[in-house]
This record gives structure tokens, sequence and C-alpha cells, in this order.
């Protein structure tokens, strides 16, 4: 591990935020968090926290010593000065006189300090950052230290790596007694502290002294571990691919909530999933106590995805319903052993080991199970290493226990109340034009994860990025059905399935019947007939995989009712896809998935375009905003309005088969 302390980019901060009246310490404990939080192998989403001793001044303009520490909330990589609330020092040093003191009169001290009370709470190790008389202290969840620290021997193994240069501390639950634990083990010229089977910390007269050091007391412990001899891996299990099994295991996992499925196939993931140690690996627990809030104490061990996938998904639902059974069993014998009054958490369990493919997160957003993603190969790292080293033994049952039902630990997830489509895979073709983009907004905004395909890749890229860094794109010509079912695996692939898709994808072109060559017409319907055939082929065969119903959703026209001279190639082929939307509800509907087509009119896009609508206003002899506002209400439709009536069809429950006009009102495109 190398250290990326730059004494240049160290002055910027000071500089950067001296402008917005932050101190220098500040400013360095700023910068040097952000170096500790930009490396995984040392903390992950909200892991680890650090402080710096320094002074400010209260209200009458007194200087007075401050305690400046991670607060709630904040992460690490991400981190800015008002990340580290200052918290008045000597009242927390009075407490460490007190023989013991609750979690709630620890929190309402470290608060009714705080020099700004609208600041958020400072980390639950606060009291260890106040005792310890060191100016600069971080603590990270490194993973090569973890698989030291995790051995049943780790005090004898951090001795024989660090000598006298760090002191253990015997695994107790974070809080007021492990800040007086930390403070006893403390003495002059330490560099740091090895919480066993928690994590480490290193301490520093300046910032870049206590961050150099935690580089160095880590590369202690990868030194050690590549001593080791490496293992070969064994061979990988027989399995189906992730685009068809996923589909599966998400159907298996049940409708409330939906779950997202990130699957992690890198090295470690695939390691731990092969090894023919799999089972019992996955009941030692987590790497270190923190992370059980986001992945559970164990995995879902599943077997291999095989050929028969019928076979395999009755062997998931019953190695799920024996997981939760497990869970309830694991929950009533450890609230008999405390005593008080403990709501259960669901049961689910948040990684799937899936030999043959890897580990499987499981979030109710692709945003959570990304975070549950890289804790689980961050556990799979230090798990491979600490075998290496001896033998994983993380800690136990009842404390892993004490830390999932710890309030203080579960407020570190929050509570927000889930969008309507939270957990829902939305895939849209002809997704970078001016309906597709505006879909892929309006679906987001309601929390669903996007799967954006167009013939542009490089837009449905750029729209992806632009709305959100998990949504993914793909290029993909709709008129290639091979195209097609690749994109839908990837999709699968990516999300674990799909549950909502929007074929909009389609093109107008122009020319009297009567003389418009076989060619045109025939491509007519290859975009704006069979390419939806496509589409709602490999659409019904994932939600079958699924089993969770689905929502199919065709862009149509008002040209299906109300034809326009010119216009015949286009108005046949959608007379076409209507009646193509009606076979599917018809056929689909005992399966739960529900069928729609909108009818949009006159919305600017690429096939009306500028120049068409200057042509078409000057030809009725009215303005061009008259033109576009030429209905029944009076005014223009936009994209937006298209893509939100795309949002109500797939909010509607109980309608399949139905055709929504998208115009302002024109009676001769009404339905009839």
């Amino acid at each position: 591990m190398k250290s990326l302390w730059d004494e240049r980019a160290a002055a910027e901060a000071v500089a950067c935020y001296g402008a917005a009246g932050v101190c220098e310490d500040l400013a360095l404990r700023t910068y040097s968090a952000r170096l500790l939080g930009a490396d995984p192998s040392l903390v992950l989403h909200g892991g680890g926290n650090t402080s710096v001793k320094t002074a400010a001044r209260d209200l009458f303009g007194e200087a007075l010593e401050v305690l400046c520490v991670k607060g709630s909330g904040w992460d690490l990589a991400t981190i800015e000065p008002p990340g580290h609330p200052a918290v008045r020092l000597a009242p927390l040093l009075k407490l460490r006189d007190l023989d013991r003191l609750s979690d709630e009169d620890m929190v309402g001290v470290q608060r009714a300090n705080l020099m700004d009370s609208a600041a958020p709470n400072p980390s639950v190790e606060t009291l260890l950052h106040a005792f310890i008389p060191e100016k600069f202290i971080d603590h990270t969840h490194a993973t090569a230290f973890l698989a030291i620290a995790d051995q049943p021997d780790a005090e004898r193994l951090i001795g024989e790596i660090y000598g006298g240069r760090i002191a253990c501390v015997p695994y107790v639950m974070p809080g007021f007694e492990l800040a007086k634990r930390a403070a006893l083990a403390w003495r002059e010229g330490l560099e740091g502290l090895a919480l066993v089977k928690h994590g480490l910390f290193s301490f520093g007269a300046d910032a870049r002294q206590s961050y150099e050091r935690m580089i160095a007391l880590v590369s202690l412990a990868e030194d050690a571990i590549a001593r080791r001899p490496r293992v070969s891996r064994p061979p990988a299990p027989a399995a189906r691919p992730a685009a068809e099994a996923l589909p599966v295991l998400r159907g298996a996992l049940g409708e409330a909530p939906r779950w997202i499925v990130d699957l992690r196939a890198g090295e470690a993931a695939r390691a731990v999933a092969d090894d023919v140690r799999l089972a019992d690996w996955a009941t030692r627990g987590v790497a270190t106590p923190d992370h059980v809030i986001r992945t559970k104490a164990h995995p879902l061990v599943l077997p291999p995805p095989t050929d028969d996938l019928a076979q395999w998904r009755t062997r998931v639902a019953e190695a799920l319903d024996a997981y939760q059974a497990g869970y309830l069993t694991y929950f009533e014998r450890n609230l008999a052993r405390v005593g008080q009054a403990r709501t259960m958490l669901d049961p689910m369990p948040r990684v799937v080991a899936l030999p043959g493919l890897g580990l499987a997160a499981l979030g109710r957003t692709a945003a959570e199970a990304a975070v549950v993603g890289d804790i689980a190969e961050a556990w799979a790292q230090a798990l491979l290493a600490a075998e290496a080293v001896g033998r994983f033994e993380p800690v136990g049952e009842a404390d892993t226990f004490d830390m999932e039902y710890w309030s203080l630990e579960q407020a570190k997830l929050g509570k927000r109340a889930a969008r309507r489509l939270a957990g829902r895979v939305v895939l849209i073709t002809g997704a970078a034009g001016a309906i597709g983009a505006a879909a892929a907004r309006a679906f987001a905004a309601e929390g669903a994860e996007l799967a954006l395909l167009d013939l542009d890749g490089e837009a449905a890229h750029d729209l992806a990025r632009a709305i959100s860094p998990r949504a993914a794109s793909l290029a993909c010509d709709v008129t290639r059905s091979d195209e097609v079912e690749q994109a839908f695996d990837a999709a699968c692939a990516r999300f674990g399935g799909v549950d909502i898709v929007v074929s909009n994808a389609g093109a107008a072109v122009t020319g009297e019947m009567a003389s418009l060559p076989d060619e045109t017409l025939r491509a007519s319907f290859e975009l704006n007939f069979f390419a939806h055939q496509s589409v709602a082929r490999a659409a019904a065969a994932r939600f079958r995989a699924q089993g969770l119903g689905g929502v199919l959703l065709f862009n149509a026209s008002k040209q299906a009712f109300n034809p326009g001279p010119g216009f015949g190639a286009y108005g046949a082929s959608k007379t076409a896809l209507l009646a193509l939307m009606r076979q599917y509800a018809l056929e689909l509907g005992v399966e739960g998935v529900r069928v729609n087509a909108l009818n949009p009119d006159r919305i600017r896009s690429g096939l009306l375009t500028p120049g068409m609508i200057e042509a078409r206003a000057v030809a009725r002899g009215v303005t061009e905003a008259a033109y576009m506002a030429g209905n029944l209400l009076g005014v223009e439709v936009t994209a937006e309005d298209v893509a939100q009536a795309f949002v109500f069809a797939a909010l509607m429950e109980k309608t399949t088969g139905a055709v929504i006009p998208v115009d302002g009102g024109n009676v001769a495109a009404m339905p009839r």
C-alpha cells in the first residue's frame, strides 16, 4: 500500500477551506480523511472514523479545546469540514471517570456539547477519540488487517507482525466501554491500536503522520499475508449464465419488496463461491461487526444453477425458506439471551453465494445493492486472506446480534419512504430520442432502475450518466432480434431481471401507398412492427423466468385510428402494432403481465421536426404554436406528457389491453 499524501494538494485544501473560514487543522483533517475514504480496501460506505483535537471559539469569543470527529451520515470518501462536527472536549474527558454510561446518555452528552446544535450526531466512537490524547486519530476497517485481526490467535500474530508499535484491545462493542479499554491500552510512543476482530487505529501529531502510519501498518499486514503460499482455485461448478439464473433467483425472492440483484464475479467473489469449503465459510460471520447491518451475518448458499432451471427454482425457494427459518431461530435464541424486547428485522438474506457465478448482492435499489456488493467482496477478500494466514474466525453470534440490533448502528442506515417504482427495472428502447429520454427521467424520478437502449449507443450512454450513475446503457438495433436478446440478457445480468418494458423505438416514412417501393414499406414494418415483436417476445421470456408478472408498454400512434395522407406505411405498421399489443394482453394476462399502448400526437421529436412543424403550420394557415395546440384542450402536448403517461400506465395495476391517447383531444383519433 502506498501513501497518496501530496503536499501541494494538502496546501491547496488548506487554502480552499481556509477561504471559507475553516482552520488549518480541520482542513488537513478533511484532506487526509478523504485519502482514506478513497481506498475501498481501507473503508467502505460510511465505515471508519477520523478526528482532530483543535481549538474553536464559542459565541463569547472564548477559545475552547474541541474534538472534531466524523459525524453520522458522512462518508470519508466525500467528507467536507462540516462532516467533522466540533464537540467540547473537556466534558467528554470527565466521562472517563464514570464506571458505566448508557448509550442514550452517551449520545445525549455528545449532542449537548456540540459547538453547533444543528450538526450531525458525532460518531459512536467519539469517546475513544476523546480519551486517546493524540491530536490526529484515524480508524479504518482495512481488509488486510482484518485478515489478521479475525484470527483465533490474533493478539499473538499482531505482536509478531508489529512488535511494540501498536497495542491490542480485545473485542468489545463500540461505545463507552471500548473507549475506556482503548484508553487503558494506550501509552506514549504507540503508533496505533489494534481492535481485535474490529479494525485499526493510527495516531499522529499531524495529519500526515497519522495517515502515513495507517498506510504503513496496513502494509505490514499485507506483507504478512503475501508471505503465505497461494492455494489454487478449484474448478468452477457448471452453471447457467447469470442472465438466465438471476431472474429465477429474483423471482424466488418475491414481490414485496422487489429486489435488485448485483452480481459480483471478481476473483475473490468467485474463489469463495466456487470453493468446496463454502458451506463452512458461510457460517463464520462478517469480517467486521459494522458490516452486519448491510449484509446480515451470513450469506445464503445456493446450489449451482443447473440446466434444469425449473428444478433449480424449487431448490432456491426451499433454501430461502430454510434461511428465513434459521434467522427466526437466531433471533429468538438471542432475544432470550439479552432479555430485552426487540423487533425482528426482515429475515431475508442480503448476500447469495452462487457457485459458478459469484456473490449476488441484494438491495431495494441498485445503489443499496451496490453497497452490499462492495462489502460482500471485501468479506470474500478478508476471508481468503485470513484462511491463507490461518483460520477466519470473526466475532461470534452474540456479538454479531448485539451489533445488528444496536439502535446506534441501525441509525446509520436512515429511514426514507420508498418511491413508487423502487426496485423496478425499466428497459426503454429508443431511449435517446425525445420521448424515450423523457420517459427515462420520469421513471427514474419514481425510483426505478434504468436499462436504456438506442441505436446510438453513445447518446444512450450520455443520457444514462446524466440521470443516474447506476443506469445501464446499450447500443441496440431493435430490428435485429439477436441484439434485442443480448440487450435483455445484459439488463438481467446487471439488475437481476426486468419488470417494465417501454417499446418506444420507431420512425415514420412518408409517401403515397400507390407509389411506395416495397422495400420502404417493409422497412417501416421492420422497425414499427417486427422490432416491437422482438422486444415483446424477449420481455415475455424474462417475465416468465421471474414469475412476478410485468408491464409491457408500446408507443403506438394516432395514425392507427386517424391516418394522414402520405403516412400510409407508418399508419399501417402502427395499426398492426396495436393488434400485437392486444394479442400479448390476451396471452400474458393469466401470468400477471399488463400490456398497454400509448397514442401520442404532435410531439416535438425526431419524427416531428421543426421543419415539418413549420411546413404544416403554413399549409393550414396558422402559427406554429396554434398548429401544435390544435386539439380539444388547446394545449401543446410534450414528450414529458407522454413520459408521465407511460408512468401512469405502468402503475395501473388492473388495466391491460388499453390504448391511451396522449394528444390533448383529437376526435378523429379517439379509439372506437
